[in-house]
C-alpha cells in the first residue's frame, strides 16, 4: 500500500501534529522544553495484565516486565544491540537500540545471515531501527518473537523488516510516540517541523514493510513514558501477522 493512497491516515496523522505542534508551543513559551502531556493521570504498570481498552501502560522497561506467560526473564539486557547465536543454533539480536548500531550490526547480520532472527528489546534509536528493518528485508531475514518476550518502542520498526514475522500471541509488542528530550533548546517550530519530516520517514517505511500507517494512531497518541501494548487481532489488523494466522 502507498503512503499517498492513504489521505485519511495522513488527515489523522496531521491531527495529532497539530495537537503535539500545540504542546510543544506551550513547552517552549513555559521555558521548560519539550513536554507532552498524559491523557490519564493514573496508567497502570507494566506488569499489570492488559485487556482491550486497556493497554496503555507506564514505560519502564528496566523495572518491569510485561504481564505474558510463559515469561522468560532475559535479566539485564545489553545497552546496545547484541547479536548472539545460542544452542540449537537460534540468532538473537537483544538490547537497547542505541546509535550507530545500525552500522555496526548490518554487517554482522551479512555475514552471519540469519534465516530468522529472534528480537528483544525496549527500543532506542528510531533511525537505526528503521536502517536495519531495511537491511534485514534486503537480505530476506526473518524476525520472530517467543513467547513471554518483548519488543516495544522502536523495535517494532526492526520487527516489521523482517521478510516473514512470527509473533507468538504471548509475547509483547508495544508502540508510543517518539522521545525528542526533556530539556530541549531547540525552538517550537524548529521541534515540529523534525517530528512531521520523523513521522513522515517512518510512516513510509511501514508502508514500504506492508504495515498499516494507521498503527501510528495509538502510537502518536501515547505519551514517550507510556506504551500501548498492541493485542494480537491488532497485530493482525496492522498486518504484523497474517490475518488468517
Amino acid at each position: 500500500m502507498s503512503l499517498f493512497t492513504v489521505p485519511n491516515v495522513l488527515r489523522g496523522v496531521l491531527g495529532l501534529q497539530l495537537v503535539i505542534g500545540a504542546a510543544l508551543v506551550l513547552g517552549d513559551m513555559g521555558g521548560g522544553g519539550i513536554g507532552l502531556p498524559r491523557l490519564s493521570p493514573d496508567v497502570p504498570r507494566l506488569s499489570e495484565p492488559v485487556r482491550p481498552g486497556d493497554q496503555r501502560r507506564v514505560f519502564n522497561p528496566s523495572r518491569d516486565h510485561p504481564n505474558v506467560q510463559p515469561l522468560r526473564d532475559p535479566g539485564p539486557l545489553p545497552d546496545r544491540l547484541v547479536l548472539t547465536q545460542i544452542e540449537g543454533g537460534q540468532w538473537r539480536l537483544e538490547g537497547t537500540i542505541a546509535e550507530g548500531d545500525a552500522d555496526r550490526i548490518g554487517p554482522q547480520l551479512s555475514e552471519a545471515a540469519p534465516e530468522v532472527l529472534v528480537l528483544q528489546s525496549p527500543g532506542g534509536s528510531v533511525q537505526d531501527a528503521l536502517i536495519l528493518g531495511r537491511d534485514l528485508r534486503r537480505l530476506g531475514i526473518g524476525t520472530q518473537m517467543l513467547d513471554g518476550e518483548f519488543c516495544y518502542s522502536a523495535c517494532p520498526y526492526l520487527l516489521a523488516g523482517g521478510a516473514e514475522r512470527d509473533i507468538s500471541e504471548v509475547a509483547s509488542v508495544g508502540v508510543h510516540q517518539h522521545y525528542f528530550g526533556e530539556n530541549s533548546l531547540l525552538p517550537a517550530f524548529t521541534a515540529v517541523e523534525d517530528i512531521q519530516r520523523g513521522q513522515a520517514e517512518v510512516m513510509r517505511y511501514l508502508s514500504d514493510m506492508g504495515i498499516d500507517p494507521l498503527v501510528m494512531q495509538p502510537a502518536m497518541s501515547t505519551p514517550p513514558d507510556e506504551i500501548y501494548i498492541l493485542l494480537p487481532e491488532e497485530l493482525r489488523q496492522y498486518g504484523f501477522v497474517d490475518g488468517d494466522a
